[in-house]
């Protein structure tokens, strides 16, 4: 469900909403989620220039942030997982391209791979989604469904260069 004119107001008017509600690609009316996803490919070719570490420190800096943001906008707006806080697909598409080499086809199928694991949420990404609660909880499960998206995404590429 879209946020209301109210919670929209109560998003964009603090930091901390800018930041988890992904500078507002988690307003879409339609599929936030999926929408977070897109948007976190704007800035990956600049961070896949970076070197493996400075990728990596980056990622688990915005995860970080996103605990904080997501922990801070989940209590002004009450609610204990907005569907606005896409901060979270951000990390989790971040970590299935970690590895990802170049070329577009890469990306779109380590943007596939991503939200099918975070749709079908497999073990432990649905583990972590019912038993962590809080700021942590909200980015967790889409940081482990990007790590094995990343796993799967090494699998098909491992596959196409070896057949």
């Amino acid at each position: 469900m879209s946020p209301s004119a109210a919670q929209r107001r109560t998003i964009l008017s603090h930091p901390a909403g800018w930041i988890a509600s992904g500078f507002g690609a988690g307003l879409s009316p339609l599929a936030p989620g999926t929408v977070g996803s897109a948007v976190a490919l704007l800035p990956y070719p600049w961070l896949r220039e970076l070197p493996l570490w400075g990728y990596l420190a980056f990622v688990a800096a915005v995860f970080v942030l996103g605990i904080w943001a997501s922990r801070v906008l989940a209590a002004r707006l009450h609610i204990e997982d907005p569907g606005c806080i896409v901060v979270d697909e951000f990390v989790g598409q971040w970590l299935a391209l970690a590895f990802a080499p170049p070329g577009w086809i890469w990306i779109l199928v380590g943007f596939l791979l991503f939200r099918l694991f975070d749709v079908a949420k497999p073990w432990p990404v649905s583990w972590a989604d019912r038993r962590v609660g809080g700021g942590l909880g909200v980015m967790l499960d889409d940081a482990l469904a990007g790590l094995l998206a990343a796993a799967a995404l090494a699998v098909l590429v491992w596959g196409v260069a070896h057949f």
